[in-house]
C-alpha cells in the first residue's frame, strides 16, 4: 500500500521555520547588548509560534512534518533565549538561578527521554506545555524589564508540571505521536484500546 506523501510546502511550516531563523538574530542581538531590538525580535518570534498553529488549522495544512518544525522551533528559540538571557541579564539570572534552571530542565529534559525512546524529539503540544511557554514568556519579560519577579518564579511550577506530563506521556505511549494534548488522552485512548 502507497502512503500518501504530506505537503510540506505550506504557509503554516514556512512561519516554523521563520522562528527557527529568528536565533540567530536573538543572539546578534544579545551579543551585541541591544535589549529592547532583543525583546522586539523575541516578541517576533513568540507570534510566529501562535501564527503557525493557527494557519495550519484554518488552512486545513496540519502535517507531522509541521507539528515536528514546530517543535523544532520551539526548542531551538527557547534554548537561545536561555543562552541570551545569561548574555544580557547576568546578574538576574543568577538571583533567579534556581527558578532558571528548572524553566530548562523542564524544557530539556522531557525532549531527551523522547529522543531516547523514540529515537526522535517527541511533539505533543500538550494543552500544559502551551500554558507554561505563556507564562514562561510573559514571566521573563515582566523580569529581565525589571517590573516584576513572581511570574517567572510562577512560570518554573507550570513548566515543572508540563514537564511531567511530558514524561508520562512518552512513558505510556507505545510509538511516537504528534499532537498528545494530555496524558488524560493518553489514558482514555490505553482505556479504550485494552484488550
Amino acid at each position: 500500500m502507497i502512503e500518501k506523501r504530506e505537503n510540506i510546502y505550506n504557509l503554516p511550516n514556512l512561519v516554523s521555520l521563520i522562528r527557527i531563523l529568528m536565533a540567530p538574530v536573538l543572539l546578534y542581538f544579545a551579543i551585541s547588548q541591544q535589549p529592547y531590538w532583543f525583546i522586539a525580535v523575541l516578541l517576533f518570534a513568540e507570534f510566529t509560534d501562535v501564527l503557525d498553529g493557527f494557519l495550519a488549522r484554518t488552512l486545513k495544512q496540519i502535517t507531522k512534518m509541521g507539528s515536528h518544525l514546530d517543535s523544532w522551533g520551539d526548542f531551538v528559540i527557547y534554548t537561545t533565549i536561555a543562552i541570551c538571557a545569561w548574555i544580557l541579564w547576568p546578574e538576574i539570572l543568577k538571583r533567579e538561578l534556581i527558578y532558571f534552571i528548572i524553566i530548562v530542565i523542564s524544557f530539556t529534559l522531557p525532549a531527551f527521554i523522547g529522543y531516547v525512546k523514540f529515537h526522535q524529539f517527541t511533539s505533543y503540544h500538550t494543552w500544559s506545555v502551551k500554558l507554561a511557554v505563556a507564562i514562561t514568556i510573559f514571566g521573563y519579560l515582566l523580569l529581565f524589564t525589571g517590573i516584576l519577579d513572581w511570574p517567572f518564579r510562577l512560570a518554573a511550577i507550570f513548566c515543572l508540571y508540563a514537564a511531567i506530563e511530558e514524561i508520562a506521556i512518552t512513558f505510556l505511549i507505545r510509538h511516537e505521536h504528534v499532537d498528545v494534548r494530555s496524558v488524560w488522552q493518553v489514558l482514555k485512548y490505553n482505556k479504550q484500546n485494552t484488550p
